[in-house]
């Protein structure tokens, strides 16, 4: 397989955090690409590719999911891919192995998606002490319980590391409230009930959420699951969005046909994307 050299990102700026990276991109009237893709599907060799391809393909940031084999958050696309991820042998340890070698070489922040048990099996410290050493900047964990939250940020930003928190449709007005309090980078806005995956339209309410957020936070606001084209994500800025997250339409394209058919596939729906979030 071809080796991809790094190129500059389209964005032309170097951020040495999600929140500096999120801040500049609204000073300049821009809303953020975030993909996301499945750590060791269908390699952790085509995953660094693949991370590589997302940088230089118009991706602000980075969103990396750490295969795991109760997937509560994620729907049928994703979750295959974390079991072709789990088959392979791919655990935390290699994930953050293959970082290493490559965010010295990369503009866009790495966001890593995990769930709680396993940083709890590793322990807070170290687990953000290994995700710092890897060059990861910011962690999204989707069933982080909000009373437990207090210990992980701490440990979290002993080690530089933010922690972007969720806000479902179902979350209360007061409980959205505590959370984008708490939230670091941006707040992640799950524009749907339920699980992750590709829909042909994205519900309306997202922008009567978006307004919401609004209301009690002036912090980034990153909307994701269920957002498959460029006309949705397009939709998504136009409704106030600081950041659109697009997850199974990448994974599905990473996916198919040989490892080098999927990099293409994903660098021309990457480029479609940031140019409709452009435009």
């Amino acid at each position: 397989m071809p080796q991809i050299s790094p190129q500059a990102s389209s964005t032309g700026h170097t951020p040495r955090s999600v929140s500096s990276c999120m801040e500049a991109l609204r000073d300049r009237g821009q809303c953020a690409l975030i993909p996301f893709i499945t750590a060791g599907d269908p390699d952790l060799h085509t995953t660094a590719l693949a991370l590589q391809v997302l940088d230089r393909s118009g991706a602000d940031l980075i969103e990396l999911g750490v295969p795991y084999s109760d997937p509560l958050a994620d729907g049928p696309v994703i979750q295959a891919a974390a079991t072709r991820a789990l088959h392979q042998g791919t655990r935390l340890d290699a994930v953050l192995d293959m970082l290493k070698t490559v965010t010295p070489q990369l503009q866009a922040p790495i966001i890593l998606f995990t769930y709680y048990n396993p940083i709890l099996n590793r322990g807070l410290d170290r687990f953000f002490q290994d995700v710092a050493a890897a060059g990861a900047k910011g962690l999204v964990v989707p069933d982080l319980p909000l009373e437990e939250v207090e210990a992980v940020l701490r440990s979290a930003q002993a080690h530089g590391i933010e922690v972007t928190l969720l806000v479902a449709p179902t979350t209360p007005k007061e409980r959205i409230a505590a959370i984008a309090q708490q939230s670091q980078g941006f707040i992640y806005l799950v524009s749907v009930t339920g699980v992750t995956g590709m829909r042909t339209q994205v519900e309306s309410r997202v922008q009567e959420l978006v307004t919401t957020l609004r209301g009690v936070t002036d912090q980034p606001i990153g909307v994701g699951f269920g957002i498959s084209e460029a006309s949705q994500a397009k939709q998504v800025m136009e409704w106030g969005a600081d950041a659109v997250i697009v997850g199974s339409a990448f994974v599905k394209r990473l996916a198919e046909g040989s490892p080098d058919q999927g990099l293409q596939a994903i660098e021309t729906f990457c480029r479609s994307l940031k140019a409709a979030l452009m435009s």
